[in-house]
């Protein structure tokens, strides 16, 4: 079982940070402003730290959109109905699995304003940004996933070290390819490939033993 949980969160929040980074070398100017806003909060005199996270929040705009865009789980986990009811008109027999599509709900024009877009700014000052069960890329209530808050903080801070730390570029002209791959958990189609150096500022940091 631990095992299982272990691979699993592994795997998803990987997946978030591919997207992550793939959305950021499309949007230079994303790029940017987490850059300068870690630079401002931070500094150059030492990496960022878990803490840290909630001074950061263009930052945690870019990990609630890309888990808005690309869920990890975008059909959630199986659900079973104890009751007959109905749901939406929809007749729903007791014992029925149920599947919620966070991904359609996530990505719907009539919830979120032009969601095809990048705009991670979408969520700054934004109280409680579930409300109406808009964003839920790790379900809700006891069936919700038990690894979200480890899962966010991983993601916050490895993807939060790699802006912090390097400069990064599209390999060529084109834009990286977002097509979706098979899978349960959302995949890229094509592995991300990128130039990254470090950031001129960051070189003191780095070259520290």
């Amino acid at each position: 079982m631990i095992q299982v949980m272990l691979s699993a969160g592994t795997e998803t929040s990987a997946g978030t940070m591919e997207w992550a980074l793939s959305l950021l070398l499309n949007n230079p100017e994303a790029l940017a402003k987490a850059q300068t806003e870690i630079d401002i909060e931070i500094g150059q005199s030492r990496l960022i730290e878990e803490a840290d996270f909630a001074r950061l929040p263009y930052l945690h705009g870019i990990i609630n959109e890309t888990l808005r865009m690309y869920p990890a789980d975008p059909m959630l986990v199986p659900h079973e109905s104890s009751e007959e009811c109905t749901v939406g008109g929809y007749h729903v027999p007791r014992g029925t699995m149920l599947l919620v599509n966070m991904w359609a709900i996530q990505n719907n024009p009539r919830l979120w304003s032009q969601p095809e877009r990048f705009k991670p700014e979408r969520f700054l000052n934004v109280q409680g940004e579930r409300d109406g069960f808009m964003l839920l890329p790790f379900g809700t209530g006891r069936r919700g996933c038990p690894g979200e808050g480890l899962a966010i903080r991983m993601v916050g801070l490895a993807l939060g070290s790699l802006v912090q730390c390097f400069e990064w570029e599209r390999i060529g002209e084109e834009m990286v390819d977002m097509s979706e791959g098979a899978g349960l958990t959302m995949p890229k189609a094509h592995p991300l490939l990128a130039k990254c150096r470090p950031r001129p500022k960051m070189l003191a940091l780095l070259s520290q033993p």
